[in-house]
C-alpha cells in the first residue's frame, strides 16, 4: 500500500527555552512543509531517499534500528517508537521532499518526524491521532535522535494550522488557537545561514543547567519558580538561566494579550525584550545573530525582531508593518541573511 504524510514547519513567535521547563509557548507554522510519501514491502527494508542537498539515500534493516547520526534517524526513529508502542510495521520504502530550511530553528526535524507519521499512518492504517503522532515524534527526537528537546515542535508540526498561532502551556500539553487576524501586521522570518544542531552543544547545555537550578530551588521544574522568588544562592549563571525562562513565561503571556487586542507596538517590545534576555541571561545568541537582530530594530517599519529557535545560529523573526515584511526582512537579509520568509 502507499501512503503520503506532510507537516509545516514552524516559527515560534516567543517562549524560548520554556517548553522543557514546562512553561508556556507560542509557535505559528510556516508555509514550509515537508512531504513523505511511503510504499510498502513485504520484507523487512527501509529504504529511504531524500531531496535534500548531501542527505544520502541508504537501506536500513527493519530489525537493526539503531541511530546513525544522519537525516535518516528522524524516520527510523519514529519506526522504532511506533513498534515499541505496539503498531505493526514492515519494510517500506520512503520519499521525503522537503522546503523547510535545515539548521534554521524552524523546526525541520519535527516536521520531518510528524510527515513520516502521518505516512506510517496512511499506508499501514495505523489508529493514531494527531496528539498521539506528536507525542510519538517527541520520544524519536529524545530516545532515539538523542535531542534533549521539549514538547512545543512535535506539537504545533502536527496541531496547528495556518492563520493561527498556537498557545500551548508544556506542562499539561493543553492548547489555544490564537486568531491572528485582529493584528494589523506581517511577521517575516530570516533564516541567518548558520545552522544549529539539537543533538549536540549548547542546547543541551541549557536544559542541564536548568535542571539544575530546579533541583537548586528544591522546585520539580522553572515553571514553579515565581517571577519575584529569592534565587540570590545560586550561582550567577544559575540566576540568569532562571531569570530568562520566568519572564519569558511572562512574555508569552503578555503577547497573546497583545496580539488579541490588535497592539503591534505592545507585540513588538515583547519581541525585543525576549531577544534581549536570550542574548544576556540565557546566551543562546551569537554575534552574527545579534547584528541581524539590531538592523530589524532600527528599521522604521519593524515593530520589533528577535532570535528564534534554539540558539547558536538559526533564525530572526520580525514584525512589521502590514504590505511592509518582505521589504524590511531584505534589508535586513542583505546584512548577511539568506532566504527569507512571509508569512
Amino acid at each position: 500500500m502507499d501512503g503520503d504524510g506532510a507537516a509545516h514547519g514552524r516559527v515560534n513567535l516567543i517562549g524560548e527555552h520554556t517548553d522543557y521547563n514546562e512553561g508556556l509557548v507560542l509557535p505559528i507554522l510556516i508555509p514550509h512543509r515537508t512531504i513523505v510519501a511511503v510504499r510498502t514491502r513485504t520484507d523487512r527494508v527501509i529504504s529511504l531517499r531524500s531531496n535534500a542537498a548531501g542527505a544520502a539515500a541508504a537501506e536500513i534493516a527493519f530489525d537493526g534500528r539503531v541511530p546513525r547520526h544522519a537525516w535518516t534517524d528522524h524516520v527510523v526513529g519514529i519506526v522504532d517508537t511506533l513498534v515499541k508502542s505496539g503498531y505493526e510495521l514492515r519494510g517500506f520504502d520512503a520519499l521525503v521532499r522537503s522546503d523547510v530550511p535545515v539548521g534554521a530553528g524552524l523546526a525541520s526535524s519535527a516536521a520531518l518526524a510528524v510527515a513520516t507519521a502521518r505516512a506510517l499512518r496512511d499506508a499501514f492504517g495505523l489508529a493514531i491521532d494527531d496528539r498521539e503522532i506528536a507525542q510519538a515524534a517527541h520520544r524519536s527526537e529524545v530516545e532515539f535522535v538523542g535531542a534533549n528537546v521539549g514538547t512545543m515542535d512535535q506539537l504545533v508540526c502536527s496541531l496547528g494550522r495556518e492563520g493561527e498561532a498556537l498557545y500551548i502551556d508544556t506542562r499539561d500539553a493543553s492548547t489555544k488557537r490564537v486568531d491572528l487576524d485582529e493584528l494589523d501586521a506581517e511577521i517575516a522570518i530570516i533564516d541567518s545561514g548558520i545552522a544549529h544542531d539539537h543533538a549536540s552543544g549548547g542546547y543541551n547545555e541549557r536544559r542541564r543547567e536548568c535542571e539544575e537550578a530546579a533541583r537548586a530551588l528544591g522546585v520539580a521544574s522553572l515553571r514553579d519558580v515565581a517571577p519575584d522568588a529569592d534565587v540570590s544562592a545560586l550561582p550567577d549563571v544559575l540566576r540568569r538561566r532562571v531569570r530568562h525562562v520566568t519572564s519569558e513565561n511572562a512574555r508569552v503571556t503578555a503577547a497573546v494579550a497583545a496580539i488579541r487586542a490588535g497592539d503591534a507596538t505592545a507585540l513588538g517590545a515583547i519581541l525585543n525584550a525576549g531577544h534581549a534576555s536570550l542574548r544576556d541571561d540565557f546566551e543562546v545568541s551569537t554575534p552574527a545573530i545579534d547584528r541581524l537582530v539590531e538592523a530589524a530594530q532600527r528599521d522604521p517599519m519593524v515593530f520589533g525582531a528577535r532570535l528564534t529557535g534554539g540558539g547558536f545560529g538559526g533564525s530572526v523573526v520580525l514584525l512589521a508593518r502590514h504590505g511592509t515584511a518582505r521589504a524590511a526582512a531584505e534589508r535586513v537579509a542583505a546584512r548577511g541573511g539568506r532566504e527569507v520568509i512571509v508569512l
